[in-house]
């Protein structure tokens, strides 16, 4: 039984909305990469429980994916993009109120299951809602607010740190998700679903059919190396850039975390670039330049040439994010508002341990080595995509 929705979709208001939606929702995940020194010296706490504020949002937010996808599955997406948003919003004017490390920690937990129930269902409502020509593009311009996210909160997160203090930063976020809010509820439409049989018992139990699809498993496996790569690699850049030979102030660390948006927009052009060279060949392409410019990035002793190898790493994620979930959506069929969410899981896990290991590396090493072994992680999924169908 179908429920289907008579009115002609605006794809151009929803892609605005999701796009919007993304970049916002996602800011939260990222917000904290520059503040560690301010949570230290807020909370009187370690470098390691600093970082947990941003991973602990990521696990949150991964597992939270996996359980809203057999769900979404079942009962539809636009009511979780409701709920998910609208407690957003509640919980991140919250946190601007905290007072203590173990309460804003709670908080971030909270906040990521709010986002996980809008941002990786937006992605499969693009495909439930749009018409065939227009998903990839809006994947295009969704992906790349998630990715424009990762460099725009930074930036975002220090300008008002420094000009108000950090509880702002969870106000004025705040203040965009109740926007998000009126919009997702007046100005979405209810997608046309199919209402599935099975219980959603069978729903989560039929996950486990997701790996014995050999294409899927290898998305699965690049998307956990995508902001695995990109959140470590953003996570060394502060102390790679203020270390010799460059020596760069904390005001040009910021300038070069802004000009990643530059590179972004490599995304948006993901319809374009895959209709040239092929679907398997710009995802094999991609991964083998962000393996190499990472690497040369490390060994570079020119500060113009690291900021341009960081250029061409960030544009090759940026490309992968919305091919990578293209492939997904095809190769999930009747499965792929589950295959989708799983994705999320497994590219947020990823979120997770990135900066974890990073800051590993970085005290036990050096940029060189911290930036070779990344290198060498996408070099990997460069060889898994090989035996891409």
């Amino acid at each position: 039984m179908e429920e289907n929705n008579p009115k002609i979709v605006n794809s151009p208001l929803i892609t605005l909305i999701l796009t919007f939606a993304g970049l916002t929702i996602l800011m939260s995940m990222y917000i904290t990469i520059p503040l560690t020194a301010t949570w230290i010296s807020e909370f009187s706490i370690n470098e390691t429980e600093a970082i947990w504020l941003s991973s602990a949002f990521s696990l949150c937010y991964a597992f939270s994916s996996l359980i809203y996808g057999p769900l979404s599955d079942r009962l539809g997406r636009k009511v979780f993009l409701v709920s998910g948003i609208t407690f957003l919003t509640l919980i991140t004017i919250l946190c601007a109120f905290v007072k203590n490390y173990e309460l804003l920690l709670i908080l971030r937990i909270l906040q990521a299951a709010g986002a996980s129930a809008f941002v990786p269902i937006s992605l499969v409502y693009i495909a439930d809602v749009l018409p065939p020509e227009n998903r990839l593009k809006t994947l295009g311009f969704v992906s790349s607010s998630f990715l424009i996210a990762s460099v725009v909160a930074q930036v975002f997160s220090v300008l008002v740190e420094d000009a108000l203090g950090w509880n702002y930063i969870f106000l004025l976020l705040g203040a965009f998700y109740l926007i998000t809010t009126i919009l997702t509820i007046f100005c979405l439409p209810k997608e046309k679903r199919v209402v599935q049989d099975i219980s959603i018992f069978e729903s989560f139990i039929n996950i486990k059919n997701l790996f014995l699809n050999r294409s899927l498993c290898i998305s699965f496996l690049i998307s956990l190396m995508l902001l695995f790569s990109l959140i470590g690699m953003y996570t060394i850049l502060g102390t790679y850039l203020a270390e010799a030979p460059f020596h760069f102030t904390n005001d040009q660390i910021l300038t070069v975390r802004g000009i990643g948006l530059i590179s972004v927009v490599t995304s948006l052009f993901a319809s374009n670039i895959t209709k040239k060279f092929g679907v398997n060949r710009s995802v094999r392409g991609s991964l083998l330049i962000a393996s190499l410019s990472l690497f040369l990035m490390g060994i570079s002793q020119s500060p113009l040439l690291s900021i341009l190898f960081s250029l061409f790493f960030v544009a090759c994620i940026a490309l992968l994010v919305p091919v990578n979930i293209s492939l997904i959506n095809k190769n999930g069929a009747a499965q792929r508002g589950t295959a989708i969410l799983f994705n999320a899981f497994i590219l947020f896990v990823g979120a997770s341990f990135g900066p974890m290991l990073a800051t590993l590396l970085m005290e036990q090493t050096n940029s060189f080595i911290s930036l070779t072994i990344f290198s060498i992680i996408l070099l990997i999924g460069f060889v898994g995509a090989i035996f891409l169908d």
